[in-house]
């Protein structure tokens, strides 16, 4: 395509997509919720929401999709179908409709407003599924939508080798260009595990001594959006509980806080996920002399300013 301005024609790029987008987020060092480290610890957190679609959930989004279009697992009149939360529903709904792939989610009713509003204005069809089951309840409806292989591809991103495969090549090498493998911790919640499963696998191979560290909610009941209870709920096909070096049980309380604290403190608007990870990230730290602790934080704030309670708390 050109134009002619003055009688001289101009060639105008083409631009890239929004999937060229995706990764290569800033690591960001926190400086001021670590006062009282040793001077010889860095903590660094890897600002997911600067992905198009606002979160982490754009990686493995992205590299399902692919996956399956090359396999002809989404060939008309094929919808992809999931179950979500949120954050995965709206990576899928982001980079879907530019493929022509039209998209069905199950989602917990009692997801974030500011989630089903955005999936809904991304136009994806929505299935709620019974608040009181949860992520999990989300899943089992899915399992049971999926009986229709001639309608759905259900690309089930718990069990989808290449939902970890996507950190695997992106997410660990950038940590691993970024911090110039100087990393000695990565620490990762633990959702459908694909993050921690991916990075840590990448990381492993090039510093074998490398400690790998799961985030988990310290309940069953909990109010860690994106995060699973693993003991108590449905495990992810893509998690092996033996692959972590340790797995560090955080309560809603201190990620609720550490949320706040890192808006106060450090300038980051971060969502629920990322306060429990950036309070395990210290937690780690503080017990170290030396070292260099990476961490993932995988949204932004904006998908949670109705939790009253995460910003009207008792220390808030």
């Amino acid at each position: 395509m050109a134009v002619t301005i003055n009688k001289i024609q101009v060639g105008i790029p083409r631009l890239a997509g929004l999937e060229a987008y995706v990764g290569n987020t800033p690591l960001v060092p926190l400086r001021q919720v670590t006062s009282g480290l040793s001077p010889r610890v860095q903590v660094l957190a890897k600002a997911e929401w600067f992905n198009p679609g606002g979160s982490v959930k754009d990686r493995p989004a992205l590299n399902i999709l692919r996956t399956a279009l090359a396999e002809g697992k989404l060939d008309p009149p094929r919808r992809l179908l999931d179950s979500t939360s949120g954050n995965m529903g709206i990576a899928y709904a982001t980079f879907a409709p530019m493929l022509g792939i039209p998209v069905t989610l199950v989602v917990p009713a009692n997801a974030s407003p500011e989630r089903i509003a955005i999936l809904r204005a991304l136009g994806a069809e929505l299935i709620l599924s019974d608040p009181a089951e949860g992520s999990d309840g989300a899943i089992r409806l899915a399992r049971k939508i999926a009986d229709d292989p001639e309608r759905y591809f259900y690309a089930n991103q718990y069990d989808n080798p290449a939902n970890w495969q996507a950190h695997y090549k992106g997410t660990g090498p950038e940590i691993e260009a970024d911090t110039a493998g100087t990393v000695t911790h990565f620490v990762a919640g633990l959702g459908t595990s694909g993050t921690l499963t991916g990075v840590g696998r990448y990381l492993r191979e090039y510093h074998p001594m490398v400690k790998i560290i799961g985030v988990q909610p310290d309940q069953p009941l909990h109010g860690i959006e994106g995060l699973k209870h693993m003991p108590t709920a449905l495990q992810p096909g893509i998690y092996d509980p033996a692959f972590p070096d340790n797995v560090l049980p955080i309560s809603t309380e201190a990620a609720y806080e550490m949320v706040r604290r890192l808006g106060r403190e450090e300038g980051l608007f971060v969502g629920i996920s990322s306060g429990a990870a950036a309070a395990a990230a210290l937690r780690v730290a503080f017990e170290l002399e030396q070292g260099v602790v990476v961490t993932i934080f995988p949204d932004s704030g904006y998908k949670y300013l109705s939790e009253r309670e995460l910003w009207e708390g008792e220390h808030a």
